[in-house]
């Protein structure tokens, strides 16, 4: 069984902002394999089925994104996962370009409170990820406004294509490996 979290912020404002696009991929995951994400347990919004037979928890916690880990430990606690090899967290990054994708087995939170938060309440940084490319903020402009910032007309359209490459990521880390996704969704992306 796999835990797949998607990052982001509950409340309606954050809909659709950079900030949420983890749980933009949730959603699209949902959507397409038919698993109702509308149970509240473990600090999160969670759905139980299948990917093609594989069962998945999928995870949308209601903490904000500061707090993320809280949610991400009760998950996996209560399910008893193996989470360097069971979990799956799925975020924005402001260092990638709009709709590039970048999966990873471990590594920093690279300034992400999220992941700084998970990575806290785990005790360690070995889990996989998938990182969304948002772009990195303009001059002048504070960090917290940017990604709480909604994607203009383009970059929405680049990031619908990213989130769907984002779920086809997922089925092939969980029937392939990371290693394998890593080599066919790491390539950087040409408009």
């Amino acid at each position: 069984m796999y835990i797949i979290v998607g990052l982001g912020n509950p409340a309606k404002e954050y809909e659709n902002t950079r900030h949420n696009i983890g749980f933009d991929v949730i959603d699209a995951i949902a959507e397409k394999y038919d698993i109702s994400v509308l149970e509240k347990k473990h600090k999160a919004l969670i759905g139980k089925g299948f990917i093609d037979g594989q069962k998945v928890i999928l995870a949308k916690p209601l903490t904000y994104m500061n707090l993320s880990g809280e949610s991400v430990r009760e998950l996996v606690d209560y399910y008893k996962i193996e989470e360097t090899e069971e979990l799956l967290v799925i975020f924005d990054d402001v260092s990638l370009d709009v709709g590039q994708l970048r999966i990873r087995k471990k590594g920093s939170a690279g300034g992400h409170n999220g992941v700084k938060s998970i990575i806290k309440h785990l005790g360690h940084d070995v889990f996989m990820r998938i990182k969304m490319g948002v772009g990195e903020k303009p001059k002048g402009y504070d960090l917290a406004d940017y990604v709480l910032g909604h994607f203009g007309e383009k970059e929405r359209n680049m990031m619908d294509e990213s989130v769907d490459r984002a779920v086809d990521a997922v089925k092939m880390i969980l029937f392939e490996d990371a290693d394998a996704a890593m080599n066919v969704y790491n390539k950087k992306v040409t408009e």
